[in-house]
């Protein structure tokens, strides 16, 4: 049997950004307001400080205007949810970011929801998962909504195909499976504590793996010819799918990384521009 084919997310996501610049210029030129986003960082973890920068840096190569909010790892709850509301009313801000995970002593949600609906480009919030929930106009959770964009780009129609998503985070599991429901998929949802989780995964046309635990998913889990979207990230480039044995046996598949991860960002930027849009009435 030949080789999965991969799924692009680079090259996808780099055509993203470009047009995303285009209408951030177009954008600009007609209101004399550059959209912006604000990105909230809590303490100085490495990988979000990394994150961080790299989100900045796409910014600026998309003509987006990036303000960096950077608190102390002592910031309290009540601190933070004051700083997210203070942006939320700050007519120049048209998105906010708060980079996770923010400290085991915030609670994340309270924060979350400190977030304006209309600046939620993160797609964090209770609103947000309830307009993409009901297919309602609103900001999609920026994977869920990148894998969507790159099984469109690959002609994967989920009509009527058995999905599976092996994750139940708010902000990637719970999400995309709404968004695959919402496209007719048959969706299960799985999970660390699934009993057989292999014998589940084998029986799925799309596979998520979004689990945040290294190569959990086989090669051997895998029905031939799936499609395998591994959204998972773990030290060392490595996703939660057993890539050198899926690719053998799935039609298609995301590297890791290069497959899920741009496609993230590119979705940041495109809502940032879009909640700018609406915001200042163009």
């Amino acid at each position: 049997m030949s080789q999965a084919r991969l799924m692009d997310g680079t090259a996808l996501a780099r055509r993203i950004v470009e047009d995303t610049a285009k209408r951030a210029a177009d954008l600009t030129v007609r209101t004399g307001t550059a959209p912006c986003l604000a990105t909230v960082l809590v303490g100085e973890d490495p990988a979000s400080v990394t994150y961080v920068r790299m989100k900045q840096n796409r910014c600026h190569k998309a003509g987006i205007t990036s303000r960096n909010v950077a608190l102390p790892a002592a910031t309290t709850t009540e601190e933070l949810v004051g700083t997210l509301r203070d942006l939320s009313t700050d007519p120049s801000v048209h998105g906010i970011l708060l980079q996770h995970p923010v400290g085991e002593h915030i609670d994340e949600r309270a924060a979350f929801e400190a977030i304006a609906p209309e600046k939620d480009v993160d797609g964090v919030t209770f609103a947000s998962f309830a307009t993409m929930s009901f297919g309602l106009p609103g900001f999609v959770s920026c994977t869920p909504g990148g894998i969507m964009r790159l099984l469109d780009e690959y002609d994967v129609d989920p009509t009527g195909k058995r999905a599976v998503v092996a994750g139940r985070s708010a902000i990637l599991g719970k999400p995309v499976g709404m968004l695959l429901l919402a496209r007719d998929a048959t969706v299960t949802y799985c999970h660390s504590r699934t009993t057989d989780l292999a014998s589940v995964v084998g029986e799925a046309d799309i596979v998520v793996a979004a689990v945040g635990r290294p190569r959990l998913i086989r090669g051997a889990d895998i029905k031939p010819g799936a499609v395998v979207v591994d959204a998972g990230y773990n030290p060392g480039n490595v996703g939660d799918v057993d890539f050198d044995s899926a690719v053998e046996r799935a039609g298609l598949i995301t590297p890791v990384p290069g497959g899920v991860g741009p496609m993230t960002i590119a979705t940041l930027l495109e809502q940032t521009v879009d909640a700018a849009a609406r915001q200042l009435g163009v």
